[in-house]
Formats: C-alpha cells, sequence, structure tokens
C-alpha cells in the first residue's frame, strides 16, 4: 500500500464512512494542480461549489435550531465566525485530508498541501462528497461531528474584536489602536497579510489573515488576550 493510500484509508476511517463510490472520493481529493500533467483528471472545483452549499444548510440550520431568538444579525456573525476558510482548513487537518491530498508535483513541493485555501476547498468538496455518496444525514453527521467544539462553545457575539480593544484602549485613557501591514504575500487571488497592531503601553500584537480585514480582526483579539492577562 502506498502512502497516499494509507492516507485515504485512515481519512474514511476518521470521518466514519467507507465511500461506494470510490471515483467519486478520488475527485474530491484531487486538486486541479494535477490537470497540469493530467489534463483529463478530474479534479475537486466542481465538488467544492456543491459542498459550500451543504456546509452553508447544515450550519444554518444548527444555528437556527440553537438560537430560535436570535436576530438574523448575530445569526450571520455567528455563521461566518464558524464557516470560512480557516475553519474549513482546520477540520481538514483533524482528518487528514492533506496527506490524502493528491496534488501536481510542482504544488506538492511548494508548500500548496499545508495552504489554507486549498485544504478549505477540499473540505468542502470532501462534504459534497459525503452529500453525494451517503446523503444529507451523512454529511450533516460529519459537519456537526467536525464543528462540534465550536457549535458547543458558541455564544451570541456582542461586538467584533477591533471594536472591544478600541473600548479597551479608550476607557483606560489611551489613544486608538493603530494598525499597518507588515507583509503581503501570495497570490493575487490568495493574498496572505501580516496585520500590527498597537496600542500605547503594550507590546505590539501581529497576526495574519486573508484579508486586511481579518488580519487587523486576529491582531486585535490576540492583544486583547494579552492584555485581559497582563497584571
Amino acid at each position: 500500500m502506498t502512502a497516499r493510500a494509507a492516507a485515504v484509508a485512515q481519512l474514511e476511517q476518521r470521518i466514519g464512512h467507507v465511500f461506494a463510490d470510490r471515483d467519486l472520493l478520488e475527485r474530491a481529493l484531487t486538486h486541479a494542480s494535477v490537470g497540469d500533467r493530467a489534463p483529463s483528471a478530474s479534479h475537486n472545483e466542481r465538488l467544492e461549489f456543491l459542498g459550500d452549499r451543504v456546509l452553508n444548510l447544515i450550519v444554518a440550520d444548527e444555528l437556527m435550531e440553537k438560537l430560535p431568538e436570535a436576530p438574523e444579525g448575530e445569526l450571520t456573525k455567528l455563521f461566518h465566525t464558524l464557516i470560512n476558510a480557516h475553519a474549513c482548513a482546520v477540520v481538514a487537518r483533524e482528518v487528514g485530508l492533506d496527506a490524502a491530498l493528491r496534488m501536481g508535483g510542482g504544488a506538492g513541493k511548494t508548500g500548496m498541501r499545508k495552504n489554507e485555501r486549498v485544504l478549505g476547498d477540499a473540505c468542502e468538496a470532501l462534504i459534497a462528497a459525503l452529500y453525494l455518496d451517503g446523503g444529507l444525514e451523512l454529511a450533516r453527521r460529519f459537519v456537526l461531528t467536525a464543528w462540534a467544539i465550536p457549535l458547543a462553545n458558541l455564544n451570541r457575539p456582542t461586538k467584533d474584536p477591533k471594536t472591544m480593544l478600541n473600548e479597551w484602549a479608550l476607557s483606560r485613557g489611551r489613544p486608538a489602536p493603530v494598525y499597518r501591514v507588515v507583509s503581503q504575500e501570495g497570490l493575487a487571488h490568495e493574498p496572505r497579510f501580516q496585520i500590527e497592531v498597537f496600542v500605547e503601553g503594550l507590546t505590539p500584537e501581529v497576526a495574519a489573515g486573508g484579508s486586511k480585514k481579518e488580519g487587523e480582526q486576529r491582531a486585535a483579539e490576540q492583544l486583547l488576550q494579552r492584555a485581559a492577562e497582563a497584571p
């Protein structure tokens, strides 16, 4: 058994489902870069399109059930906290998708196997494959298990980290936080920003995000955590 075949078998064990349609599973695990060497190979972009919709439906339905009194605005904030490229990439790593992916030689060697966008898309493709191979309940069972911890710790949000950090600084008579872009990496359609946030009296914090806004929110959240722990 090859290393990848072992990784695929381990993936099925972790998700608790052995695929009846092996071609469907293989397609879900095939990155578009394989087409560089095998133009006829089917990749997972169409499945990712479907999986995104299946995932959205399952999580939206779960939020509606868990928070029957929450207004639409709060549900939307919670939804985007739970469902984003980072969250999907975390799930992908937990079930071993990174090792099971079939990628073009060049893509595998340049770190694409660790790329959050690639892993997040593969996670959505896997959800679509589960839906097509075993139905909505199978896909739902996987999603609710994979997202069990964040769903169990669900809190209705009031303010985002940037707002909270701004209020923290002003309440202590300090100037508003200052953000700056430390660096920008990646391709134009998959950028990665390193954002630094500075608040008077605290050591600056740096965090990464797929957009400036995401990087600022993460940096603010990290600085807030450190400020709360300070004596």
